[in-house]
């Protein structure tokens, strides 16, 4: 796996998540994600009623899409098997636990952490999970 592409999605955390319609066509979506280059995944925070979700629990093949901050200097699509956790549902649930660590590596603390976990619950959100077992672009 190039070593060069891969530093891409640290580069930034903006992304197009790209999953699988039920029709077979693709469906992208503006994410932000949290790159874990140890572990080669990338964290998204998704709503569970959301197509994009809908989308990976029937068919997880999931792509997530990053360019380089100079649109023609590069890009990077990062290929694997999105996997969810649980959906948001208490303050002290291990979901909530999750949706707080990634918070934390994207933006830091939070002024008001029980504030943040009742939204979390209230918009029903979860992490997806990225490994990318394969990547494809053009790094210059």
């Amino acid at each position: 796996m190039s070593d060069n592409l891969l530093d891409l999605f640290g580069a930034t955390s903006e992304s197009i998540l790209i999953t699988i319609k039920r029709d077979g066509r693709p469906q992208s979506s503006n994410v932000t994600h949290y790159w874990d280059a140890e572990r080669r995944t990338a964290l998204v925070s998704v709503t569970a009623d959301r197509a994009k979700t809908r989308n990976i629990v029937r068919d997880p093949r999931v792509s997530l899409h990053v360019n380089a901050a100079e649109f023609y200097r590069g890009y990077a699509v990062g290929e694997g098997i999105g996997a969810l956790t649980a959906v948001a549902q208490s303050p002290d649930d291990e979901a909530v636990a999750a949706l707080i660590d990634y918070y934390r590596a994207l933006r830091g603390e939070h002024p008001d952490w029980a504030e943040y976990a009742q939204a979390m619950i209230d918009q029903r959100r979860q992490l997806l999970r990225l490994r990318v077992d394969r990547v494809y672009g053009l790094a210059r």
